[in-house]
């Protein structure tokens, strides 16, 4: 079974990828970070590895994912999103972080 999920991305990669901003994308269930990265390096192979590392799939440094206005970019890549994300109410964020202070 597969969800639409709804996803926001910087600009930063957008531009890499010729890409809009918010995407739909079909993941399949339980939707989880993995899976919803899985289907997004699907439909835009560009950015494969730009994310995650492409051979141990861990999330680069300067990444952070957010759900219900919460970081998650802790949480472990396999558990499910929140429900809202799911049903497609709410969106994943994707968000570059700025560096210096």
């Amino acid at each position: 079974m597969k969800a639409t999920i709804h996803v926001e991305l910087p600009v930063s990669l957008t531009a890499l990828a010729g890409c809009a901003r918010h995407l739909a994308l079909s993941v399949e269930t339980p939707v989880t970070q993995s899976r919803v990265i899985d289907a997004l390096e699907q439909a835009y192979p560009v950015l494969r590895g730009t994310i995650r590392s492409r051979q141990a799939k861990i999330r680069r440094p300067f990444i952070r994912f957010f759900a219900c206005q919460t970081d998650i970019s802790h949480d472990p890549p396999n558990a499910p999103l929140p429900p809202s994300v799911c049903e497609g109410h709410e969106m994943f964020l994707i968000v570059t972080a700025i560096a210096g202070g």
